[in-house]
């Protein structure tokens, strides 16, 4: 099984691709970030997040994908760009009849730590962990993302 999370942005979309191999273990295949630029308007920069998300899926051929759901407390106008970039990600997946699965961010540190109110550096750890990788993931959308992607395996609880 193979699973892609999702960390929504739109100047930084963080993405991390899992797999389920022999033993039960989840391995991370690929992570990292889609970045847009900038200079360009909004309609440009979801145009290019939609189309590299579609490089992505293409390539690892994903099962479900776990995505972050809205959380914000102040900032009204970064909220309506992560909104917007959700909905183009959103969009995406389901023109690649993907299963979507949706979490806050309070699931998914509830998940990977056991405290809904748990740090950046305690996620990371755990994700570093979980994958046996030598270091944290950079940058933090990354190893959010594939936080969301274990969110995600474990909540399918899928085995082979």
């Amino acid at each position: 099984m193979i699973i892609l999370g999702i960390d929504p942005g739109t100047a930084t979309t963080g993405f991390g691709v899992i797999e389920k191999v022999k033993g039960g273990q989840w391995q991370a295949k690929e992570f990292g970030v889609i970045t847009t630029d900038k200079d360009l308007n909004d309609a440009e920069r979801l145009n290019v997040l939609a189309h590299d998300l579609e490089v992505i899926i293409k390539k690892h051929k994903p099962d479900a994908v776990g995505v972050e759901k809205l959380y914000f407390e102040s900032n009204v106008k970064t909220a309506i760009t992560v909104a917007q970039a959700r909905g183009a990600i959103l969009l995406t997946l389901e023109h690649n009849h993907i299963p979507i699965y949706e979490f806050t961010p309070l699931q998914v540190k509830s998940r990977l730590t056991g405290y809904g109110k748990a740090d950046k550096k305690q996620v990371q750890f755990m994700v570093k962990r979980e994958f046996g990788l030598k270091t944290t993931p950079k940058p933090d959308d990354a190893a959010d993302a594939l936080a969301i992607a274990l969110c995600c395996g474990l909540q399918i609880k899928q085995t082979y």
